[in-house]
């Protein structure tokens, strides 16, 4: 685990409602970190879906999913290889 020292600045009613709520204690900012990655990563997967759609690309299947996947495992074990 990575620890971190974050410095915050805030207007005093918030930073007060805020600790008031448990909101700056480690875990809860763990949490709000976590939910904020989450709802990233999912807006990034909405704009590549978007972008996917708009270039007029078929999506690909389960059964091509795990082809690609197994031929990039594939490939991946012949470089280990050498």
């Amino acid at each position: 685990m990575t620890t971190l020292d974050i410095k915050l600045s805030l207007p005093e009613p918030r930073a007060t409602e805020a600790a008031r709520l448990g909101l700056l204690e480690p875990e809860s900012l763990r949490a709000l970190l976590a939910d904020a990655v989450r709802t990233r990563r999912l807006e990034r997967l909405a704009e590549a879906r978007a972008r996917i759609a708009a270039a007029g690309i078929e999506p690909l299947g389960m059964e091509e999913i795990e082809a690609e996947i197994a031929a990039d495992r594939a490939e991946q074990q012949r470089a280990a290889r050498g």
